[in-house]
């Protein structure tokens, strides 16, 4: 069992997720916390200050914080693994392999990749769905060094990145990030069960290790309907968020 503040601050949680408070929305006053939860003030400051450090709340000062952010939006820094991310939401990732194929580099994977250019690299063509509803295709490039360990991974495979880890120790830090909309081309709209020309959300993004080796880089197209992205600004804190769609 946890020291009881944890506790305060795991409940405050699951009521920001269930949007008994609403992001924009005023938390109750410390006192009324402390008597709701039976504590002492100091004890709900301290679950008050963790939820502060996770950015779900604001750090003004004052009897009162502002609700900022729900788990159900992962940082933006969190998107490197799709299976995560629906795991704080209480849904289920799935996906499948469309396309897994050896291909020269381009001069585009060459730069991204930093490979010499015709270089043999991995393309792999991913629908992922939450709980089995379409809502994301990712073409991925891997690098070289990485392929051979890409390439046996079962196309059903919900967390690349976590078997990457378990495999091989690879751990993803991310560098560029780049979003647009597109409109969605014949594969596109089959594959996400859409009609062509929607408008897609579209993240193309490179992947590095905490040296900045690029292990891959991905053009990941999701349905607008399904997932939207915000960002949250405040001093010493960017971040970027990916959420479900109202």
């Amino acid at each position: 069992m946890g020291a009881r503040h944890e506790e305060i601050a795991d409940e405050l949680r699951r009521a920001i997720d269930r949007e008994e408070y609403t992001v924009g929305s005023l938390l109750p006053p410390e006192t009324d916390l402390a008597a709701q939860y039976g504590v002492a003030r100091g004890t709900v400051r301290q679950a008050v200050a963790a939820l502060t450090a996770e950015g779900l709340i604001g750090s003004r000062q004052g009897a009162r914080r502002v609700v900022l952010a729900s788990r159900r939006s992962q940082s933006f820094a969190e998107l490197r693994s799709f299976a995560e991310w629906a795991r704080t939401m209480g849904r289920e990732a799935t996906g499948h392999v469309v396309e897994q194929t050896y291909r020269p580099a381009t001069a585009e994977d060459a730069v991204r990749l930093q490979l010499p250019e015709g270089t043999a690299v991995l393309h792999v063509l991913r629908v992922r769905g939450l709980d089995g509803e379409p809502v994301l295709l990712e073409r991925t490039v891997y690098a070289d060094w990485i392929s051979p360990a890409v390439e046996p991974i079962e196309p059903d495979c919900p967390s690349v990145t976590q078997r990457l880890f378990e495999d091989t120790g690879l751990v993803f830090a991310y560098g560029e990030h780049v979003i647009d909309a597109v409109a969605a081309g014949a594969q596109d709209a089959d594959l996400l069960g859409i009609r062509r020309t929607s408008p897609l959300l579209r993240v193309r993004r490179v992947t590095t290790t905490r040296e900045g080796r690029p292990v891959e880089w991905s053009d990941d197209r999701y349905r607008s309907d399904a997932v939207s992205f915000s960002v949250h600004n405040s001093i010493g804190n960017n971040a970027m968020a990916r959420k479900t769609a109202e």
